[in-house]
């Protein structure tokens, strides 16, 4: 792993080597037409998803070229860098390397690492250990008081191991008066989960694994939280962060249950009510983990457009240039393209970006554009979280996000998804816009999987920045999800009509308009931490 990073000094001294790609080739024949030119499109998609571009794994040469590439395109554009008018925005990330021979240990039972459980930390500490913490089964562990709901009642978990059930009780029930029944909440995601944890003192947390309402088999579990993880660093080594971020296999949860006289499958039930009271298990954890820790920086790319009237009140159009970079395996490397997830997104941020300049020079923007390529979506929206954290504008002066994550690189539909429900107001936006277009709003189709919880803008949602998500991901493909998502055959296609890209970016570059220049805020309709982070802001 080490011989292919590149540490911060050598990674900074390549992208000056490297950025310096030639832009798309086109430009010079589109000086009197803002129309969407697919041809744009397909170079910038064919170049960011090459092989040359080794998959666009940060902390790597595919880095270097790819924000490189990026930064020349919106340079080319006459756009300034929105970073201290540099287009490089650094990320300070670590990694963190959790060693697999562990095991744990609870009561007289053992469990064995990837086989029973999981374990992980973001602190940067070369060992992690867990010594005579009583357990807990807080329920879903959820503390939502819009939803007059809250597991961790009438308990200190300060210094406990805690374990909780995935998803959340709407999801259970299939009831749509219990939180928002099939469709889940982020209190269902296991983010909240260890955020939530954190909050309440706790020292781990281990969340059941069953595959219905966690919307993956255990293999994902598995792969997924092994090996190099990375995180955003801090100045007291992620101090504040959880010390054990867990997941337990069922089989192992029901021996654990058992084994303290109690019925999993009972107090699960019981856990659908609100009135549920944390139990304990009586015994007690015992884990220890050595960890490899290392620091490096990545980077975003972000180009703005400042607005006339109101140069400090932004709209952001995002997307994510990352994606899995070069595999070593038996066979030799395997390149990740992704060349749909998500070279069409960054794409398509560049010819946006290339005819809103144009629209800017007949008819400037009141407020400021911001157009923001993100690293490290793929390990855990690190990027966003950067941007998120106001080092180059407050989220307080971000009106709303539009954000790319996978396009619909075959023929147009008549049809835009919607992610999440009666969520804010630039709901209202999409339908407008689809409306013009002759489009109808469709509700995500996988609800239940939290798409909306699992993509860059969230970051910024968080911070009280109303958001949409255009992801385009299997709906008009049905091969893609099977096939090609997060695998090496998510590869460029000449063949691709790049009808559904064009229908998009349109409906994007509408409704970012009429945010550049029509004053409104858009708000949170629904009571959640985003909607009182969002009113604390405007105070």
């Amino acid at each position: 792993m080490a011989s292919t990073l590149l540490k911060s000094a050598s990674l900074s001294l390549l992208v000056t080597l490297f950025g310096c790609s030639e832009p798309a080739q086109e430009q010079s024949t589109l000086e009197n037409t803002t129309g969407v030119n697919l041809n744009n499109i397909k170079q910038h998609i064919k170049t960011l998803a090459s092989d040359e571009f080794e998959g666009r794994g940060p902390l790597t040469r595919g880095e270097v070229k790819t924000v490189g590439y990026l930064s020349e395109q919106y340079k080319a554009l006459g756009l300034t860098g929105a970073y201290n008018s540099k287009f490089l925005q650094p990320v300070k990330m670590a990694m963190v390397t959790a060693d697999q021979n562990m095991q744990l240990n609870i009561g007289d039972l053992s469990f064995k690492a990837g086989k029973d459980f999981t374990a992980r930390t973001k602190q940067l500490q070369p060992l992690i250990d867990v010594r005579d913490s009583d357990v807990v089964f807080v329920g879903y562990g959820i503390n939502a008081p819009e939803y007059d709901w809250n597991d961790y009642k009438n308990i200190d978990v300060t210094g406990k191991t805690v374990v909780v059930l995935v998803n959340d009780p709407g999801f259970a029930t299939q009831d749509d008066a219990l939180f928002t029944g099939n469709a889940m909440t982020y209190y269902g995601r296991w983010t909240y989960k260890y955020e939530e944890a954190a909050r309440q003192g706790a020292k781990a947390v281990f969340i059941v694994h069953e595959t219905a309402p966690a919307a993956y088999p255990w293999g994902v579990v598995e792969s997924s939280n092994t090996g190099t993880k990375y995180t955003l660093m801090d100045n007291n080594l992620n101090a504040s962060e959880l010390p054990v971020m867990g997941w337990l296999t069922l089989n192992a949860t029901e021996q654990l249950f058992k084994s303290a006289n109690l019925s999993y499958q009972q107090l699960k039930l019981e856990a659908l009510n609100k009135n549920f009271k944390a139990t304990a298990l009586n015994l007690q954890a015992n884990l220890s983990f050595k960890n490899e820790v290392s620091h490096a920086k990545s980077h975003n790319v972000v180009a703005q457009i400042i607005g006339s009237e109101s140069p400090d009140e932004y709209v952001v159009i995002s997307a994510h240039w990352d994606h899995f970079g070069t595999k070593q395996t038996d066979t030799g490397p395997k390149i990740y393209n992704g060349a749909v997830d998500n070279a069409s997104g960054s794409a398509a941020t560049l010819e946006i970006a290339r005819i809103m300049s144009k629209m800017n020079k007949e008819h400037p923007f009141k407020r400021s554009i911001i157009f923001a390529n993100f690293t490290a979506e793929e390990t855990g929206l690190i990027g966003s979280e950067e941007f998120a954290s106001g080092t180059i504008i407050p989220t307080k002066q971000m009106v709303g996000l539009l954000n790319i994550d996978g396009m619909n690189v075959l023929d147009g539909t008549d049809y835009i998804l919607q992610y999440g429900k009666d969520l804010s107001t630039m709901e209202n936006y999409l339908a407008k816009a689809a409306k013009a277009q002759g489009r109808v709003v469709k509700m995500d189709p996988r609800p239940q999987n939290g798409l909306f919880f699992r993509s860059d803008h969230f970051s910024l949602s968080k911070q009280g920045v109303p958001s949409l998500l255009f992801m385009s991901l299997g709906d008009t493909d049905p091969e893609y999800i099977a096939h090609k998502y997060h695998k090496e055959a998510d590869d460029y296609s000449a063949d691709w009509s790049l009808g559904g890209v064009k229908q998009d970016i349109e409906l994007i570059i509408d409704i970012a308009t009429q945010l550049a220049n029509n004053g409104d805020w858009p708000k949170w309709t629904s009571d959640s931490d985003f909607k009182a982070k969002r009113a604390e802001d405007k105070q």
